[in-house]
């Protein structure tokens, strides 16, 4: 006997809707409906819910974990392992993207705090530059 949709959502630490677009994105099979039934979810699929949730967490998008899913059903190590240099690349270029916007930001909240409250705001005004 399985699991329902609301078992699993919980087990998983889930909500229902996430289970169905799971399901509508092609990561998580959806059981037959039995006549007059509930569907019902095996046991693993909760592994597999987390698995997802964890891959999101790690900064991968659904595509990129089907794309890891299909991988790990092929035992592609070194190819997932391509997958996550990229995505390790893409998140140290974010970080010094961010890092630039604290700096940036940061000096400007400096420049208001620094300000007699009667002359423009440094914010709006770098906002409102051509």
């Amino acid at each position: 006997m399985g699991l329902t949709i609301g078992k699993l959502a919980e087990a998983a630490g889930v909500n229902i809707e996430t289970i169905r677009y799971y399901q509508r994105r092609g990561l998580l099979d959806e059981p037959p409906k039995p006549l007059g039934g509930h569907r019902r979810y095996a046991p693993e699929q909760v592994k597999r819910v987390r698995f997802i949730k964890r891959a999101q967490a790690l900064g991968f998008t659904l595509d990129e974990v089907g794309a890891l899913l299909t991988l790990d059903a092929a035992c592609a190590c070194g190819e997932t392992r391509a997958l996550a240099v990229r995505k390790l690349g893409l998140i140290e270029r974010k970080m010094t993207d961010l890092a630039a916007m604290r700096q940036v930001l940061g000096g400007l909240v400096q420049q208001c705090d620094a300000g007699d409250g009667h002359t423009t705001c440094p914010i709006i005004d770098v906002l409102d530059k051509d």
